[in-house]
């Protein structure tokens, strides 16, 4: 059959339904494999999309989602005129922006200075101990910054003090909540984010550190040709990832550390949204919703346009 004939008689392909159920027959192992994680997302992802419309409602439990009023867009306009919205988007998106420029960097560099490790069993101890910090409880490391940070009896505080200066109340300084939270959150998280990176430099061909030791290449000289190349796509993929959470902070941990002094900073979205929405004081569920709605709104369009610019500049993206 020519070509000419082949397009005027076409072949007849089986229905979707008939070729998806043939291929779930087919490889019902990997379906079952798959099977817990695409209820889980089903469940906990998609479900709870059905509430997102109490953002556009006056929410009241009595009456249930279907039985409360439309309110449309005024939850939306009530949150954008009100009088501390500029100074949350601010406070929030610079908090997250300081602590993306400091805190990305930090588990890539730690990366590659574990991978230039010979020493395997001290290797071993290296990576545990920077682990450790990721399972400290937001709670818990709160209580710690409290405890070394104390105008009285903290550690940080005495060494100021040893050393000639004057105590300094870190917790009610606004100028310190921004560098105490940061800090902490880059302690806490810098050696388990390094995870992802460190997979990726072991599975390099040991035989081009070999042919480059041949070639008289230096350590230095490894870690910009052969471990940074290699790192650049996963670095530029987790790297739109954390763009796309600009105006996602840790809610839990900003609580923690807010007080009165250093409020002019420390009041940031996520506090705000906690603050109007889940306290028993105030309860306005539709409220908060609409807030949460819209910022999960600009988060994706960050993200998209990360991504887009991503893209275009070194053909590495997300999709």
């Amino acid at each position: 059959m020519t070509k000419t004939e082949r397009g005027r008689h076409p072949v007849n392909r089986k229905p979707l339904g008939t070729r998806i159920g043939q291929t779930v027959i087919r490889d019902w192992q990997l379906w079952a494999l798959m099977l817990p994680a695409l209820v889980y997302f089903i469940v906990f992802c998609y479900f709870p999309m059905y509430g997102v419309q109490i953002a556009f409602k006056d929410y009241k439990a009595a009456f249930g989602i279907e039985g409360s009023k439309w309110f449309y867009f005024k939850h939306f306009e009530k949150f954008f005129s009100s009088y501390y919205c500029g100074r949350m988007f601010a406070n929030t998106f610079l908090l997250n922006l300081f602590g993306l420029i400091f805190g990305f960097p930090i588990p890539v560099l730690l990366a590659i200075m574990l991978n230039q490790l010979n020493n395997r069993h001290f290797k071993g101890f290296a990576q545990t101990a920077i682990y450790v910090p990721h399972f400290v409880s937001t709670v818990v490391l709160a209580g710690m910054i409290y405890l070394f940070f104390s105008p009285t009896n903290g550690i940080i505080n005495h060494l100021i003090t040893a050393a000639g200066g004057k105590s300094i109340y870190f917790i009610m300084e606004p100028g310190w909540f921004r560098p105490l939270f940061i800090g902490s959150e880059i302690w806490q998280n810098a050696g388990w984010n390094t995870i992802l990176y460190i997979a990726t430099l072991s599975s390099i061909d040991p035989q081009l550190y070999e042919a480059a030791t041949i070639d008289g290449a230096s350590r230095w000289d490894k870690i910009r040709h052969i471990d940074i190349p290699h790192l650049v796509p996963i670095t530029v993929m987790m790297l739109i990832l954390n763009c796309g959470s600009l105006l996602s902070s840790n809610t839990d941990k900003a609580l923690l550390l807010q007080t009165s002094g250093n409020m002019s900073v420390s009041d940031i979205l996520g506090v705000y949204v906690y603050s109007v929405g889940i306290a028993a004081s105030k309860a306005q569920y539709s409220y908060a919703s609409a807030i949460g709605l819209c910022l999960n709104v600009i988060n994706f369009a960050i993200i998209m346009l990360v991504n887009f610019i991503s893209r275009r500049l070194s053909e590495i993206s997300l999709f």
